[in-house]
């Protein structure tokens, strides 16, 4: 059975750009493109908005997932410039990695094992936690 809600990958590409593309198992292929990752979602998204319509007069109904807003999936390079109020040298720190080695990975310049990437996740999930239990007084 497939799902009511696309999973869309959201990367830096060669170019320096950025591109979304759903990765799940719909009968749509989409992308969007742009100088940054908030201008790649919008441009999916767009994406996804031209296919409700052409659905809608091709078929007279628009499938769910075309409605549901997706879920995103960054690389590191499109979440730290998406989130770029994170500062990259304090969250390594955040999580216990190594602030360099943590830069190199936004940069896409050297592997991410999938170890780190859990812990980097992990401490993303974590930091969101915290956020939601905060009091201001």
């Amino acid at each position: 059975m497939k799902k009511n809600k696309m999973t869309v990958a959201v990367e830096k590409d060669a170019d320096g750009s950025y591109i979304a593309y759903n990765i799940d198992d719909s009968d749509y292929t989409l992308i969007g493109r742009g100088d940054c990752s908030s201008k790649a979602k919008a441009d999916f998204e767009k994406s996804m908005q031209e296919v409700a319509e052409s659905e809608k007069q091709r078929t007279g109904r628009v499938p769910d997932m075309l409605l549901q807003k997706p879920t995103y999936k960054f690389d590191l390079a499109s979440l730290f410039e998406y989130y770029s109020m994170l500062n990259v040298s304090a969250f390594a720190r955040f999580v216990g990695i190594n602030s360099a080695l943590m830069r190199q990975y936004k940069q896409g310049n050297t592997y991410i094992s999938d170890k780190q990437l859990i812990k980097i996740e992990e401490g993303i999930h974590r930091l969101g936690e915290e956020f939601t239990s905060l009091k201001l007084v």
